[in-house]
């Protein structure tokens, strides 16, 4: 902003005031545009008016403009803090308001998405997709923790810590409840970890391997036929159903038989599905006992 566009003396020369005809010698006047005239007639006509404070700047005030916008020296404010802008920094406004450089910096500074606030130079902040948090209000939607520059998962307008998002989004595991984060494999529909997934003997994963079911526990291969399977009466062999050559059984009393091992001793017919006779602890076809 520069000064008035004018000056103000005391006449010496004998000059009359251009508008009322005045003689001036001797008093107070104003000079504007090359005209003389006495400070009354300068205020009442030729004065300008404060764009502040509406009210003519008279002679005997001071006065600042710009850009053809006139303003009493106290009038010259910032309109947000008030801060006199007489030799600072400002800036011109919508609305003809003056604001200081501070004040502008806080006003086009972004505004934080949590607590709405001012974003200024020096501040820590996070920003996502275009919009922009203090560091401090970046917090978890469900916990209320600052996330601040941490690891973070969104969900439509909302944020989730990594803790919060494993209870509340991520699969439980069947076996330890636990989420499944990263990994883990289907049985049954059920999701687990694929070291949850193991053989209930030797606990070796049984993710990608053929295994057996029995009851709420699974083995592999080797140790089903180990620790689980029944024990053929006949070759001793454990009876793996799906693992061997037959898939049938025979049961008798406490024992249990392949379907290929269950034969007459004398003969070796096979007996599955036919009559036998047990003597002595072994099996015989209906004619065999006859010769004995």
């Amino acid at each position: 902003a520069g000064p008035g566009s004018y000056t103000v003396g005391t006449m010496s020369d004998r000059f009359d005031c251009y508008y009322c005809r005045e003689n001036l010698q001797g008093k107070k006047y104003v000079q504007k545009e090359g005209r003389h005239c006495c400070v009354k007639c300068f205020d009442k006509i030729c004065a300008n008016t404060c764009i502040e404070c509406k009210k003519p700047i008279g002679a005997d005030s001071k006065e600042l403009h710009f850009k053809n916008r006139y303003w009493h020296d106290s009038c010259f404010r910032c309109f947000k803090c008030s801060t006199s802008l007489v030799n600072e920094p400002f800036m011109l406004r919508e609305n003809n308001k003056v604001w200081c450089s501070n004040c502008t910096a806080v006003e086009d500074a972004p505004r934080c998405k949590g607590c709405f606030k001012p974003i200024i130079a020096g501040d820590q902040n996070v920003e996502y997709k275009k919009t922009v948090w203090h560091k401090d209000c970046f917090t978890c939607s469900q916990c209320k923790k600052v996330i601040g520059s941490g690891s973070f998962f969104p969900k439509g307008d909302e944020f989730y810590c990594v803790s919060c998002h494993e209870h509340k989004f991520a699969k439980t595991c069947a076996k330890c409840k636990n989420p499944i984060t990263s990994g883990g494999l289907t049985y049954q529909e059920q999701p687990w970890h694929s070291e949850c997934f193991i053989c209930s003997n030797c606990k070796k994963p049984l993710g990608g391997k053929r295994f057996t079911p029995v009851e709420d526990e699974f083995y592999c291969v080797e140790c089903y036929k180990e620790c689980v399977a029944k024990k053929c009466a006949g070759c001793k062999n454990p009876i793996t159903a799906g693992f061997g050559r037959g898939t049938s059984v025979v049961n008798y009393e406490d024992q249990s038989w392949h379907d290929y091992c269950f034969k007459c001793t004398k003969c070796a017919r096979g007996l599955a599905n036919k009559r036998f006779v047990c003597h002595n602890g072994k099996i015989y076809c209906a004619d065999c006992p006859k010769r004995l």
